[in-house]
């Protein structure tokens, strides 16, 4: 491992395995979270939107929103802007979900965390937002914040 990207790459590889900010019974799966959040962020959203966004093909997309669906986490609504595309918006039950999901990721981050000072925090956070807005350039595809 010569250069620092080698140390990152691995560093990277061993956050992906962690289950402790997310296993729990009930948690929504990892694609369930990330949609519900970029469709709470943004709003109402068609599956070519959604397929833009993620960088995915429709049919990966239809099948994600299809199983949000017959989980009762999103319903299909005409476009509120008079468009032809119907869009999917979050339900009371996957906002709820979503909610309880963020909550018990951000009491694992907590744990882990605990000894950190709230300024070692900040500057992770930074350093972190920071190579996401990075990729989010070069990929074309920025992430909406709050």
């Amino acid at each position: 491992m010569t250069k620092p990207t080698h140390r990152l790459e691995y560093e990277q590889m061993l956050l992906s395995r962690h289950e402790l900010l997310r296993h729990r019974s009930g948690a929504l799966d990892r694609s369930a979270y990330v949609l519900l959040s970029r469709i709470r962020i943004q709003g109402p959203m068609s599956i070519s939107e959604l397929s833009e966004a993620f960088g995915l093909d429709s049919s990966t997309l239809n099948r994600q929103t299809a199983a949000a669906m017959r989980s009762g986490l999103v319903e299909r609504i005409p476009d509120p802007e008079g468009g032809i595309a119907r869009k999917f918006r979050i339900t009371a039950k996957g906002a709820g979900m979503l909610d309880q999901e963020r909550d018990a990721i951000i009491s694992g981050l907590d744990k882990v965390m605990a000894d950190w000072t709230d300024e070692d925090i900040a500057a992770f956070t930074a350093y972190l937002r920071r190579f996401n807005t990075d990729i989010e350039r070069l990929s074309g595809r920025p992430w909406p914040r709050p």
